[in-house]
């Protein structure tokens, strides 16, 4: 961990995508992962349901056909040995396979108790957590709860500093693409965080927060951003409109150790 790059001091600190948890992991007490379109709205869907949440990876935007096809094997296999259902990709539901990232479609589906939930991006955030800290999955439709959650526990200070990580999309080759609607997602934990006292806030954790504090209709802005028109033109605007719930989840969803994303776990 490169030491100019923690964000020394402050009891709140954002950061994006995998690489930028890590800096942050090495210090950081609490975790908080954004991923508004779609996974950690996806749990917190699943949660809310009463689900157990598994992540897995899956490889980059750029991945070769033959290793998207041994990670999906690997999944399979994963969701099989944890006795967990496996979701699909939007565009491979079936009638035998009726959970996926879609979180509309996740609405739809039976109740699972255990339910896979593969990533590119999210899966390897949450394994960049130092052991023991708690890893939380924020969205729009949970900030005031995982705000919550997060002060009642004692974290947001400079000796308990927490993370927030917006995790972003990728470009075609694989690269990060920084996504409008986590920076909004995170700076509206941020500025919710702040308000209850918990800071000081690092001056990325400041600026993510101005960006939330600053952008009037968060929900319009969200649904005109890039990912948002992406989601809308193949045919899963009702996904959009499931995200950009504002506060209709009491649910903080906390992953437990290598047992997935449980409800207001420890």
């Amino acid at each position: 961990m490169i030491d100019w790059a923690a964000q020394s001091g402050s009891g709140i600190r954002f950061e994006w995508g995998h690489a930028g948890a890590r800096c942050l992991a090495a210090e950081a007490a609490c975790l908080v992962m954004v991923d508004v379109l779609s996974f950690t709205t996806a749990v917190s869907v699943a949660v809310q349901a009463g689900s157990r949440v598994l992540p897995f990876w899956l490889p980059p935007a750029n991945a070769t056909a033959a290793e998207r096809a041994g990670a999906e094997m690997a999944a399979a296999i994963y969701a099989r040995q944890s006795g967990a259902r496996l979701a699909g990709a939007r565009s491979a539901i079936t009638l035998d396979e009726s959970w996926s990232l879609s979180v509309a479609q996740m609405r739809r589906a039976p109740f699972a108790s255990r339910l896979v939930l593969p990533s590119p991006v999210s899966s390897t955030i949450t394994a960049a957590a130092r052991p023991g800290a708690p890893v939380i999955a924020a969205c729009l439709r949970n900030i005031t709860a995982v705000g919550s959650w997060i002060t009642s526990h004692g974290y947001g200070t400079p000796e308990r500093p927490v993370a927030v990580i917006a995790a972003g999309e990728q470009w075609p080759d694989g690269s990060l693409r920084p996504a409008l609607e986590d920076l909004l997602g995170a700076g509206a934990l941020i500025s919710d965080l702040h308000a209850q006292g918990a800071g000081p806030l690092s001056a990325e954790a400041a600026a993510a927060r101005a960006c939330g504090e600053c952008t009037a209709d968060i929900p319009h802005a969200i649904t005109v951003s890039v990912s948002g028109r992406e989601l809308a033109l193949a045919g899963s605007a009702e996904d959009v409109a499931i995200a950009i719930e504002e506060d209709t989840c009491p649910v903080v969803p906390v992953l437990d150790g290598d047992h997935g994303f449980t409800a207001n776990a420890p």
